[in-house]
């Protein structure tokens, strides 16, 4: 049988389980104590109902109370047996399991399966009683294949470090992992780190884009994310796929050095200084705005002022996400302001005056209030906000902005009052680092940005 490590229901309250002691207060009569004796297990039932994944397999079997021989890290197991409080320790191979002695009875002992990939696979459950004693019985923890979840420059040149992150990412000696790009080849001096949660490695020649495979001894999976990424490509700033700046600020200077595929553009130059409380708006500096349309509101889209919504597909952005490559030099770094980085349709924000646009639409011409808006919902990128100041280590790196988790705030920082409206809410994209609700220091940063884009994200 199959189980997954993704749960509800009785998951939910045994998760929160903390104590790894078997002891509890002095002066309760009916306190629980270990027992003595020999711990027996008859059988185990899973008590997680799992939930259903689009790609899940056709034999995975979803259960809640059914008899199982084998589960997946973190799943909720009941032991059913005899003399079950003499167990003083669990492991699971050689992981040892969270106890909480209220869920332990003379019968019955729920615990949750560890999430750690074992280092010794014995396919076995060793139950310790306080004396000493181990009793074994035989279970097999279904470990899954690597569970990768982004990389750190999804443009990363070939012959330069990348990392990829996730989960269950095992190089087994026996079973070297296998890190395969779009073209076929083979990444070279593989490092997992000790928790298995990311692998850094030297990128191979490569100009294909495409999902990168990753096979460990536990099975094989093909990221969701693209190398060299050119779905929803909308701005590369090389003039080869996707449109410039189109706004106040479209002479913005477009650099060439040190770019990660050619030109990118700059917001800040190293001496513009914004301020920490977040109350200094230099829009000069540090906004990036494309809004569709020209001076002449009855005319229509021609190239250079489209909609984006030519450019990416957004009728489903509920599981898509912006994304871009980033560069803030450690001699710029950024500790102040959020990009505040928002959407909307010609309803709200369009190239020239308002008026009506050749397709019989209201649209409302150039203007900053809709900048200025709690109502309106965009996503506040604070990368600094945790450490208090910010730089890429002198490296391009890949932001990923969820649409659906991220475009929940108002121009304060506070919660936004509106909603999305559709996928005619993304026909424009401004980057304006100012405000965003927490304070931080001055700095002058400079932040360099390429490659925007919008892909599916789940």
């Amino acid at each position: 049988m199959k189980t997954r490590n993704l749960y509800k229901g009785f998951c939910l309250a045994v998760l929160a389980i903390t104590s790894i002691g078997l002891t509890s207060c002095k002066d309760e009569p009916d306190k629980y104590e270990v027992a003595g004796g020999t711990p027996t297990v008859n059988y185990i039932r899973c008590l997680s109902s799992e939930i259903q994944n689009y790609n899940d397999e056709a034999d995975t079997h979803y259960t809640n109370g059914e008899l199982v021989e084998s589960a997946s890290p973190q799943a909720i197991l009941c032991l059913v047996g005899s003399n079950l409080r003499s167990v003083y320790e669990l492991y699971f191979n050689d992981q040892q399991a969270v106890l909480n002695s209220s869920y332990i009875t003379d019968n019955t002992l729920i615990v949750q399966v560890p999430r750690s990939v074992p280092d010794l696979v014995t396919d076995k459950i060793y139950m310790v009683t306080q004396g000493g004693e181990t009793v074994e019985y035989t279970f097999h923890v279904d470990i899954p294949a690597p569970s990768i979840t982004s990389m750190s420059c999804e443009y990363a040149k070939p012959g330069s470090t990348a990392t990829l992150y996730g989960d269950y990412i095992v190089n087994d000696p026996n079973t070297p992992l296998e890190i395969l790009f779009p073209n076929g080849q083979a990444v070279t001096d593989i490092k997992v780190n000790d928790n298995r949660t990311s692998v850094t490695f030297t990128v191979p020649e490569c100009t294909e884009q495409g999902p990168l495979t990753v096979t460990s001894v536990y099975g094989t999976s093909t990221t969701s994310f693209y190398y060299l990424d050119s779905r929803g490509l909308m701005f590369d700033f090389d003039g080869v796929t996707g449109l410039s700046m189109h706004g106040w600020h479209n002479n913005l200077a477009i650099q060439n050095e040190n770019g990660i595929t050619g030109n990118y553009v700059q917001l800040g130059n190293g001496e513009a200084v914004i301020n920490g409380d977040g109350s200094k708006w230099d829009d000069a500096h540090f906004s990036f705005e494309y809004w569709p349309g020209n001076w002449d509101p009855s005319a229509g889209y021609p190239k250079g002022e489209q909609k984006l919504t030519d450019f990416a597909d957004f009728s489903k952005w509920e599981n898509m996400a912006y994304k871009f490559e980033m560069y803030v030099p450690t001699t710029s770094p950024w500790s102040s302001n959020a990009m505040q980085i928002i959407a909307g349709g010609i309803d709200l924000i369009s190239g020239g005056q308002a008026g009506v646009d050749a397709d019989g639409n209201t649209v409302a011409g150039a203007n900053n209030t809709y900048i200025s808006n709690d109502a309106i919902p965009r996503a506040l990128y604070r990368p600094w906000a945790d450490t208090g100041s910010f730089d890429t280590n002198d490296e391009w790196i890949t932001v990923t902005i969820p649409i659906k988790s991220s475009f929940i705030y108002g121009y304060s920082g506070a919660a936004a009052t509106g909603t999305i409206s559709g996928e005619e809410f993304f026909t424009s994209l401004t980057l304006f680092v100012c405000g965003g609700g927490v304070a931080g220091t001055d700095c002058a940063p400079i932040i360099r940005i390429d490659n925007i884009r919008a892909v599916p994200y789940k």
